[in-house]
C-alpha cells in the first residue's frame, strides 16, 4: 500500500511539473467537480470547489486555520504547523489540549504522501498554498483564503464557517465569546477607566507593538480598555517598531510583553537594563506581565478566548 501511494504522488507530481512547463505564467488550477446531492460549489480565492455536505475527515493548512475549525466544533484528523517552527518556539498552549489524535502534516512544504494516506475529505487552509493547490485539490477537495492580517482575522472565520457549512455553528462561537466579555466587563467595574494597556512584543531581534485594529487591540476594546496614544495609531501590518530610543512608545500604566523565542527572553532582560525601560511607568508599579506571543497574535477565536483569560488573570485576579 505505501509503495502504491508513493507511485501515486511521484504521478501527480510529474503531471504538475508539465502543465506548469506549460502555463508557467498561469495561476495553477483544477477544473472544479460538478456539483451532486453530496457536495456544494464554494468559491475560494483560486476558483470553486465541489465541497461534501458534512465533511468527516478534514485537513488544514496552518494552525489559525486549524483553531477555526475547532472553534467549529469540528476535530480535524490531520493539520500543518501542528509541531514547532523551531525548537525554541513551542505549540500554543491554547491548542494543546485539542492536538491529541490530529495527524502533523509539515509545515511550509506540506506533507502530501501523509496527507494522501490518511484520506482527507476536504482541505481548507490560505491562498500562499498555490503552488501545490493542483495535488492537492487531487487529493481531497481544497479551499483557499486570502491570508487576512492580524485585524482581518474574522474574515478567515467566517470563510472557514462557509466551506464547512457550520454558520450556526459559528454564530453560536461568537455569543459565547461575547459573553465572556460581558463577564470581564463587569468584573473590571470601572478600576481602569483611567488607565493604558501596552502592548509590548519581541520576536527575531524586533521589538514592536500591536496597534489600531489589530488582533489583540479590538479584543482589548470588546472589553472596554485604553490603549496608549503611542500605540493608538495605525501602522503597516498593524504593527509599530520601537526602537531602544524610543521605548517611551511601550509606556503605559499596565504593559503586556510577549515573546517568542529565548533569544528574545534574552533581548528582555538587555532592555531592562536601559534607564528609559526603567522610567515606564508599568515598570515602576511592578504591573508588567508575560504573556504567550504565539496566543496573543493568534488570529482565531480560541486563542481571543486565552486572550481574555490572561486579561482575567493579570487584571481582576491579581491585586
Amino acid at each position: 500500500m505505501r509503495r502504491f501511494l508513493c507511485w501515486l504522488i511521484v504521478g501527480i507530481l510529474g503531471f504538475t511539473l508539465i502543465t506548469a512547463c506549460n502555463h508557467a505564467e498561469q495561476k495553477p488550477s483544477v477544473l472544479p467537480a460538478q456539483p451532486t446531492a453530496d457536495c456544494r460549489m464554494v468559491e475560494h480565492t483560486l476558483g470553486k470547489s465541489c465541497i461534501p455536505k458534512h465533511p468527516q475527515r478534514v485537513v488544514t493548512l496552518h494552525t489559525s486555520i486549524l483553531a477555526h475549525v475547532l472553534a467549529l466544533g469540528i476535530k480535524p484528523i490531520g493539520s500543518t504547523y501542528l509541531q514547532a517552527f523551531t525548537e525554541n518556539i513551542e505549540t500554543p498552549p491554547y491548542l494543546k489540549p485539542y492536538l491529541a489524535g490530529i495527524q502533523a502534516l509539515g509545515g511550509y512544504d506540506p506533507n502530501l504522501e501523509k496527507m494522501l494516506y490518511i484520506k482527507p475529505d476536504l482541505i481548507i487552509g490560505y491562498d500562499w498554498e498555490t503552488k501545490v493547490y493542483p495535488l492537492l485539490s487531487q487529493i481531497a477537495p481544497t479551499a483557499l483564503s486570502l491570508p487576512h492580517n492580524s485585524g482581518d482575522w474574522r474574515k478567515t472565520f467566517e470563510f472557514v464557517a462557509e466551506v464547512l457549512g457550520r454558520q450556526d455553528a459559528a454564530q453560536q462561537a461568537w455569543d459565547r465569546y461575547y459573553n465572556r466579555v460581558a463577564t470581564l466587563k463587569a468584573a473590571l467595574g470601572n478600576r481602569y477607566q483611567d488607565q493604558t494597556i501596552s502592548l509590548v512584543s519581541i520576536a527575531g531581534g524586533n521589538v514592536f507593538s500591536e496597534v489600531k485594529g489589530s488582533f489583540p487591540d479590538r479584543i482589548l476594546r470588546d472589553v472596554g480598555l485604553q490603549r496608549p496614544a503611542a500605540q493608538d495609531v495605525e501602522a503597516q501590518a498593524n504593527m509599530l517598531p520601537i526602537s531602544e530610543e524610543e521605548l517611551d512608545k511601550a509606556d503605559g500604566d499596565i504593559l503586556l510583553v510577549s515573546m517568542m523565542t529565548t533569544d528574545d527572553r534574552k533581548q528582555l532582560e538587555d532592555l531592562k537594563q536601559k534607564p528609559l525601560w526603567r522610567k515606564l511607568r508599568a515598570v515602576q508599579r511592578d504591573r508588567v506581565y508575560l504573556v504567550d506571543y504565539m496566543t496573543w497574535r493568534g488570529f482565531n477565536l480560541l486563542a481571543a478566548n486565552a486572550v481574555l483569560d490572561d486579561l482575567e488573570k493579570y487584571l481582576v485576579n491579581t491585586p
